[in-house]
């Protein structure tokens, strides 16, 4: 796979299914445009393959009506510069889509109610005068961005990676009539509760939210679930978890399963968010909230979509040692552990999308060869019916290999090597995630492929405090960074070292977020043993992270602890003194996880020591670059990066 191949990473997103109709959201880079581009397309549940259903090139979030005869979507759409993702509508069995929503923010996904015709979603509302949009005065003027009132900041959650000022453009929950001859979003909610995730009660009368709080009163990492009426009226508390609840839905005896994780305070009152399994959770009307998944041994991958219902139960995505599994918990009150629950697809795999309908179980599954595919689970049995990853497949991918190592006080390690073509011994590029509770995995790997096919071996590795092995693996480095997660990163290094592919003199190492504060660490800590470094939108420096970082007011207390000493003695800007190889710095302008005075304040340390530094920003991208930036700048950044290699690491 070469930089230009990011073409090719054709990935289906959302997947939905009612009766014999599949449906799958498909997204693929596309340079020419710069800019991800990919429509609807409708799988054959029967013989395999797809075919195009919709003909925007931006279309997403499909959801098929409880009758069958409707899909809802989101199709971006608008004038250039003013484009937004607005709500659609167009029957199952064909014809024209019809454009339902045009606010100023767009729309979100959609939800149907069990009526087929009312749509609840969650959006932000730009406040008049921002974000282009006109004063109500003025219609006709539309103030620049740089010409806005200032912003009157009175909360520590200010701030959101990827979205901007929050404030400013709180998200609320619309309800809409998708059938009416002319619709009309009602806005239900007010505030800055952040209510997201709506889920319909069975008679239509009250629309479920996760939201703030005390609907957004203070500063909090706390989200409970609330009722909102459907035709407008106070949110009603249903539950709290006291942790982060989200993504519920609804069963026929009003039960609410939600997803989400146990948050207890710590002797400062503050609460322990940090490498917090996320489990399944049920709320009987009138009743306590209950665990169904053990707390140490279940994590939910809450990314990979809300639970869906089955007979007996929920259908959620699980985290397990670099897999994203398909796993069936009971709704029947029994606290049930990893092992007690049947796996249906996944396996060294990972699960992004899932969907039933009738006993039919569909999902979207990437692989270390497939940026993703849709699969049809029958009779325990999960079958593959599309090969969007084709192209990709034929313009050459790497095998992955899994390494099982040990740490010096012999807790065991885990990870993979992907090797370049030829017997080597070829340079070795040490990769560490971000997170850091995240993980490598059994899912496609752009990068991996990407070094590897320029003829770099790859190690990759998930560290105590990666997610995937446990609770207790997660929060082995909360309050102690630095210590076994450098042991377990350098004993998967190690064993990879040890195989004749790969030459132990020849090392150099990279990561992004918390993976470019290990680079930073590891190149002051165990420089001697890496040839250079490329350290990308990195926690340099955790004084002034804590100011700066969207989420830095609670971050940077969980993982360093308390005081300006503490946050100093794990800053890689600490040391960087120590710092003498060469030394690459990158970051997104517009990075609001890690700012861009992470990069600038260890970029002038390392030059004012004659250190062999450079700085690459790229202008408007944020904290996802490497993930979902432009296209073109993806591209840009894989040029960047093996140039980088070609002169401190040739092969």
């Amino acid at each position: 796979m070469r930089p230009e191949d990011i073409e090719l990473l054709a990935a289906p997103t959302e997947v939905t299914v009612h009766g014999d109709l599949t449906l799958v959201a498909l997204s693929t880079p596309n340079l020419a445009v710069d800019g991800n581009r990919g429509g609807l397309h409708r799988v054959d549940l029967t013989g395999g393959g797809s075919t195009p259903w919709t003909h925007g090139d931006r279309d997403s979030a499909p959801t098929i009506s409880p009758d069958g005869q409707w899909v809802a979507f989101l199709r971006v759409s608008g004038p250039k510069g003013k484009e937004r993702p607005q709500l659609h509508v167009m029957p199952t069995g064909g014809g024209e889509a019809r454009e339902v929503t045009s606010l100023p923010g767009g729309a979100g996904a959609p939800v149907w109610a069990p009526d087929s015709r009312r749509i609840a979603f969650c959006t932000r509302v730009p406040e008049p005068g921002r974000y282009g949009i006109s004063l109500p005065d003025n219609d006709s003027e539309v103030i620049e961005a740089a010409a806005e009132a200032p912003r009157r900041i009175t909360r520590l959650f200010y701030r959101l990676d990827n979205v901007g000022f929050v404030d400013d453009q709180p998200l609320q929950l619309f309800v809409v009539d998708a059938l009416a001859d002319e619709p009309e979003a009602k806005q239900l909610t007010t505030g800055n509760a952040e209510p997201g995730d709506p889920a319909w009660s069975p008679d239509g009368t009250r629309v479920y939210v996760a939201a703030r709080k005390d609907w957004g009163v203070d500063d909090t990492l706390i989200t409970d679930l609330y009722a909102v009426p459907a035709d407008g009226g106070e949110p009603e508390l249903v539950a709290s978890i006291e942790g982060d609840a989200s993504l519920p839905v609804v069963l026929a005896d009003g039960t609410v399963v939600l997803l989400g994780d146990h948050t207890p305070a710590d002797e400062h009152g503050r609460p322990q968010a940090e490498a917090r399994n996320a489990g399944v959770w049920s709320v009987r009307p009138g009743a306590a909230p209950v665990r169904l998944t053990d707390e140490e041994t279940v994590d939910v991958e809450r990314g990979a979509g809300a639970p869906v219902l089955v007979p007996g139960g929920v259908l959620v995505a699980v985290r397990n040692r670099g897999a994203i599994e398909l796993r069936e918990v009971p709704v029947d009150g029994t606290v049930r552990t990893l092992s007690e629950l049947p796996v249906l697809a996944g396996e060294q795999g990972q699960v992004r999308a899932f969907a039933a309908h009738n006993g039919r179980v569909v999902a979207v599954v990437s692989t270390p060869d497939s940026a993703g595919e849709v699969v049809v689970v029958d009779a325990g049995e999960s079958r593959v019916l599309t090969d969007f990853s084709a192209p990709l497949k034929a313009a050459g991918l790497r095998p992955v290999v899994e390494i099982k190592a040990a740490a010096p006080d012999g807790y065991p390690t885990h990870g993979w090597l992907v090797l370049p073509e030829g017997d080597g011994p070829h340079p070795v590029l040490l990769h560490v995630h971000g997170g850091p509770f995240m993980y490598h995995g059994w899912g496609f790997f752009d990068e991996a492929q990407v070094y590897a096919a320029a003829g770099y071996a790859v190690v990759l590795a998930n560290p105590r405090g990666s997610s995937g092995y446990g609770q207790a693996h997660g929060q082995a480095i909360v309050g102690a960074l630095g210590t076994v997660d450098v042991d377990d990163v350098l004993s998967v290094l190690d064993a990879a070292l040890e195989r004749p592919e790969c030459d132990e003199t020849r090392v150099g190492v990279m990561g992004g977020s918390y993976g470019g504060w290990m680079t930073g660490w590891l190149a002051a800590k165990h420089g001697d043993r890496f040839v250079a470094a490329w350290s990308e939108r990195a926690v340099n420096a955790w004084d002034s992270f804590a100011g700066s970082s969207d989420i830095g007011w609670f971050f940077a207390d969980g993982y360093c602890g308390y005081g300006a000493e503490a946050r100093r003695a794990v800053s890689p800007l600490t040391y960087a003194d120590d710092i003498h190889i060469p030394f690459a710095i990158v970051h997104s302008e517009h990075d609001w996880r890690c700012p861009i005075e992470q990069a600038q304040r260890m970029f002038v340390a390392l030059k004012k020591n004659g250190v062999d530094t450079e700085m690459l920003i790229f202008p408007g991208e944020g904290h996802e670059l490497t993930r979902s930036g432009r296209p073109k700048h993806r591209k840009q950044r894989f040029d960047a990066v093996l140039e980088w290699w070609s002169r401190h690491l040739p092969v």
